[in-house]
């Protein structure tokens, strides 16, 4: 018999080190015969179904006493009863149990039968052998309660005496002898029952809270009691040497009125018996204070404001003897108004930067407390960056002969542009000139139109050269387009070209020398 996992109390030794004093075992078995009934010669069949029963009680953790009972009646042509005793060996581990032993008892037999032959043998009692082992895995659960054998492989050997042999086929008993060898196989569940080592003794523990208090509060005394025994009830008792406990079971109240500052010691007494290890002492300490000053903690919702707004001031005061709090409050800038656990921090007229408020509470000893939070004020905001803008749009699509030519058109919308630039005296001007796709040397016409578009400007208008950009575009238009810059402002110079203008008018320049060169020598020929 084995010992699977067993119901151990949390404060009981690991599993495998505190087995199970009694294992009870039931489970399916079956029984494989081999040998004959001399001098008949005839055969015993295995029986596939039967039962097995044991129980084993343990004298220490390896050695114990087993009886088993087994039960085959039902084979083809036999049938089979035994019990036996014996000693039981095991090795409990950390899940499983390997065990073995070796039995002596009796067998009831029947066999071997045949209802054709019309032969038979009656039940008869004879001795019984056993050796064998095995193997229990422990389940988790119910506390280990149950562990499944996984399997039990024994040896028996039977002798049965049936008396004088009458050969068929003569009907009616047959007789004769057998000596059965035969290996029976079982598995099923094992049950455990109590412990080799017995149950730990009670602890007892306990805990004053608060462990520190005021004179007239209370204090909960809490014994926490451990390897109680379920079945039995347990009786609690309190002691302490200040202030009046009472208290009846693991909880005590402790009415402190009475005690004057200083450490005391309540003690507890639980008990289940007399016996030694059914009872157990704890004690737990606490203390009462003087009285003490409050405190306060100060917070300020929101902590950034925009400059004239508000923050609301909270203030968090204690009086650990519990008394009544007056609150008041100051502020290193701006206004603070409100005499309770909340006030208001106006920021009007306050500079940007950081503003300390403090906060203040008495107690009706006169007793203070101060604590500070801050409130942060913004600077206002900057500005917006200026912008540019796109004024008129100079068109040269009317004069066909001279395409870069500025009209009359064209000067009245540089007109609007030059007050523009009057009024606007730190701004700046971007033209950016533009020519069609039909047109050749497109560039250079688109060129010409902004240094054109310039020129207007600055000799009609007396805009200051310095003042104005130029560039070419790639609009697919005769046009020269015109951009305000204020002061700040960023020209976003995306799919534009800058023109110098020195370099432009120099090659300029060397084209139509070149061209009159030509032209010259042209006419002297």
């Amino acid at each position: 018999m084995s010992l699977g996992a067993q119901t151990v109390p949390s404060t009981a030794a690991p599993m495998g080190l505190n087995p199970s004093r009694v294992d009870v075992f039931l489970g399916y078995s079956y029984f494989g015969a081999h040998g004959q009934l001399k001098p008949a010669g005839i055969n015993y069949s295995s029986i596939d179904y039967g039962a097995l029963g044991s129980g084993a009680y343990y004298f220490n953790k390896y050695f114990g006493g087993e009886a088993i009972i087994a039960a085959h009646p039902d084979g083809k042509n036999d049938g089979l009863y035994t019990i036996s005793a014996g000693p039981i060996f095991r090795a409990p581990m950390q899940n499983f149990t390997l065990f073995a032993h070796g039995l002596v008892g009796a067998a009831k037999m029947t066999g071997p039968d045949s209802d054709s032959g019309g032969y038979h043998n009656p039940w008869q009692w004879g001795p019984a052998l056993t050796a064998g082992g095995g193997m229990d895995y422990d389940l988790p659960f119910f506390n280990n309660r149950f562990s499944f054998r996984l399997f039990e492989a024994d040896y028996r050997y039977i002798h049965e005496n049936y008396g004088p042999f009458t050969p068929p086929p003569t009907a009616g008993q047959m007789g004769g002898r057998a000596n059965l060898s035969g290996a029976e196989l079982s598995t099923g569940l094992v049950a455990h029952f109590g412990h080799i080592i017995p149950p730990p003794p009670v602890a007892y523990a306990c805990s004053a809270a608060p462990a520190e208090a005021f004179p007239g509060d209370p204090i909960t005394v809490t014994g926490t009691a451990s390897n109680l025994n379920p079945k039995k009830t347990a009786s609690y008792t309190w002691t302490t040497d200040g202030g009046t406990i009472s208290g009846t079971s693991n909880v005590a109240n402790i009415d402190t009125k009475a005690a004057a500052p200083g450490t005391y010691t309540a003690k507890g007494h639980v008990s289940e018996g007399a016996k030694p290890g059914q009872m157990a002492d704890c004690s737990a300490q606490y203390t009462i204070k003087q009285f003490e000053p409050p405190t306060v903690s100060c917070s300020a919702n929101p902590t950034t404001v925009q400059p004239g707004d508000s923050a609301t001031i909270t203030s968090t005061g204690s009086s650990p003897q519990n008394r009544p709090l007056t609150y008041s409050y100051s502020a290193s800038a701006g206004t603070v108004s409100g005499n309770g656990s909340t006030a208001t921090l106006s920021t009007a007229g306050a500079a940007p930067g950081t503003i300390t408020v403090t906060c203040n509470v008495v107690d009706d000893k006169g007793q203070t407390a101060s604590s500070t939070t801050s409130v942060t004020v913004n600077a206002p905001p900057p500005p917006p960056a200026p912008k540019t803008s796109a004024l008129c749009t100079v068109n040269f699509e009317r004069d066909k002969r001279r395409p870069t030519r500025v009209d009359n058109e064209g000067k009245a919308c540089l007109d609007d542009v030059a007050l523009s630039m009057q009024r606007s005296s730190d701004a700046k001007l971007a033209l950016t000139g533009n020519a069609a796709t039909t047109e050749k040397h497109g560039t250079d016409l688109a060129t010409d139109r902004a240094i054109n578009t310039k020129d207007y400007l600055v000799k009609e208008k007396g805009i200051d050269a310095g003042r104005i950009s130029l560039y070419t575009g790639t609009q697919d238009a005769k046009t020269v387009t015109t951009t305000l810059i204020p002061a700040g402002a960023t020209l976003d110079t995306t799919g534009i070209t800058s023109v110098d203008e020195g370099a432009y008018a120099a090659a300029h320049e060397k084209k139509h020398h070149v061209v009159r060169h030509h032209a010259a020598k042209k006419a002297a020929k």
